[in-house]
């Protein structure tokens, strides 16, 4: 009797092997898979904020460097994030990288400006890149980085975090299945009365204003939510009044055409807010974000009443999971060197329209 219950229980664990829950499965692979080292370039606020922590809970990276011209700054972060000696560095240091192998990404968190010279010192170190967007100041100096990462054999990606998030990712999904019809009209708004002083108010590092820094939320919505790249725009921007806008614009206004037909008015400020939402009008309804670009509390709603609800996720820890991931796996990243220059392009032909006040065709880019 006991050999024969033995061998049921034996021949129904066959039986149930191939049932095994693959979330089971995937996590034993994950529990396997070396955690990548990331080294944060610059410790301001986000990477205080937001980074640091979303790496302690990262299930594919850790934090393993920091690169920062601040004592005060480095001997802080060694302390609360048991970083040793020989994994700190500065600007100008930070090409003995390429002797520490706990480091295999350099997350670039410094000025806008600023992100081709740390990127470029990166690769030649022999490291892969996570930059923040905007991936630079022009598109010139985006096709160089791009052209360090190739050279370097190592990958690129920027950090649109939004690509990961649950509540836009089903906005694309409920887009692109034509859930409630084709896409007709997209209107979009992220924006923040910023304080004076700052480097984003510094044009020499931020190459522009709220456009570079908020209004390229609005712009990827645009893109992801239409699957399409544009291909006509008209802008308008207003200067401001003060020493808070010397040097960079207030707000900016443009619109946008699409191959489908679809449409897109999109704004962006420095003087207004905070505030940040998107809604895309289709065919048989709408639907859309509101607030859209938070880190947390991202809500949305559709005229139809069914949920747009998802628990919140650490974004900055889903993006550089992916980013992982695309590593060990050498997949392409969605998020690209390539997909960050389409929009400094556009940004560059908003800031045109708005200076000559014409619109612009867009090539496909």
């Amino acid at each position: 009797m006991t050999t024969r219950r033995k061998l049921i229980s034996q021949a129904a664990a066959v039986a149930a092997a191939p049932f095994i829950s693959t979330r089971v499965t995937r996590s034993l692979a994950a529990a396997s898979r070396k955690k990548l080292g990331f080294a944060l370039c610059g410790l301001g606020t986000l990477s205080t904020g937001q980074l640091a922590p979303a790496l302690q809970k990262s299930a594919n990276c850790r934090l393993t460097g920091i690169i920062t011209d601040s004592p005060a700054k480095a001997e802080k972060w060694r302390a609360q994030y048991n970083i040793p000696q020989k994994s700190v560095y500065t600007y100008e240091d930070m090409h003995r990288i390429a002797d520490n192998p706990d480091i295999d990404v350099v997350y670039v968190v410094t000025p806008n400006a600023l992100h081709l010279e740390h990127a470029t010192a990166a690769f030649r170190a022999g490291k892969h890149v996570f930059c923040e967007k905007p991936m630079e100041i022009s598109v010139e100096r985006c096709e160089q980085m791009i052209a360090a990462a190739k050279a370097a054999n190592r990958m690129l990606a920027v950090a649109y975090r939004c690509q990961f998030e649950p509540n836009h990712l089903e906005c694309m999904r409920i887009a692109h299945s034509k859930e409630l019809g084709a896409v007709k009209i997209i209107d979009a708004f992220f924006g923040n009365n910023v304080e004076p002083g700052g480097w984003r108010l510094q044009r020499a590092l931020a190459g522009g204003g709220p456009l570079m820094d908020l209004g390229i939320y609005a712009l990827q919505v645009t893109r992801y939510i239409t699957g399409e790249e544009p291909t006509w725009v008209s802008a308008t921007a207003t200067q401001g009044e003060g020493p808070r806008f010397a040097e960079v614009e207030e707000s900016v206004v443009w619109d946008t055409r699409f191959p489908s037909g679809a449409v897109a008015h999109c704004a962006t400020s420095y003087g207004a807010g905070p505030a940040g939402y998107f809604r895309t009008i289709t065919e048989h309804g709408w639907f859309g974000l509101d607030p859209a670009f938070n880190y947390q509390g991202v809500r949305g709603t559709r005229s139809d009443g069914k949920p747009i609800e998802f628990a919140p996720i650490d974004q900055f820890a889903a993006e550089m999971n992916d980013f992982a991931r695309c590593i060990t796996e050498k997949t392409p990243s969605r998020v690209s060197g390539e997909e960050g220059l389409r929009d400094v392009k556009i940004m560059m032909a908003i800031y045109e329209s708005a200076k000559t006040g014409k619109p612009v065709t867009l090539r496909s880019a």
